[in-house]
């Protein structure tokens, strides 16, 4: 399946497609660091972690996995759906995850962080499913929490793992 508007088209992506991921998150890290949010992601490029890189090209291959292609710029965003983290409480119902989204900070890309969670959501509706959770980092000055709000999510509950402050947010379709 694919998905074209305008000049970007959705479509599943695979493990060929890591490393260009993997330049959105060294490209999201660098944006974080010159803004003071190590807290979310850390400081260093996840290109050079080995463990970082297996993570994604892992999750470039799973079945729920799209990457958002623009004509000119390439890759320049990514979200992978699938079954809930484990440090999350189950689902009460059948449910999508969002397992990740990731979006270039381009400003010839913006808006491509939320055109993929309205692609999740069609997703979503499209597997017979009405519920979809997604968790982000809840520290910092809490603008990635607000950004799903923004979507139309609404908080759940807060998580910790290892320091690291999380929150989980729901929708219902």
């Amino acid at each position: 399946m694919r998905l074209k508007t305008d000049e970007l088209t959705i479509r599943r992506a695979s493990a060929a497609d890591a490393p260009a991921v993997l330049r959105i998150f060294d490209e999201v890290i660098a944006w974080f660091v010159s803004i003071g949010n190590e807290g979310q992601w850390g400081s260093e490029p996840w290109s050079i972690s080995p463990e970082r890189v297996q993570r994604i090209t892992d999750a470039c291959s799973l079945p729920g996995a799209w990457v958002a292609e623009d004509a000119e710029l390439g890759i320049c965003g990514s979200v992978v759906l699938g079954d809930a983290m484990p440090y999350v409480a189950a689902a009460t119902r059948p449910e999508n995850y969002v397992l990740l989204l990731i979006a270039s900070r381009d400003p010839q890309v913006r808006g491509i962080g939320r055109r993929l969670m309205a692609f999740a959501e069609e997703q979503t509706r499209a597997a017979g499913l009405n519920y979809i959770r997604v968790d982000c980092y809840g520290g910092g000055d809490g603008s990635l929490v607000r950004f799903y709000e923004s979507c139309g999510y609404t908080r759940l509950s807060t998580f910790d793992v290892e320091g690291w402050p999380g929150q989980l947010l729901e929708r219902h379709l």
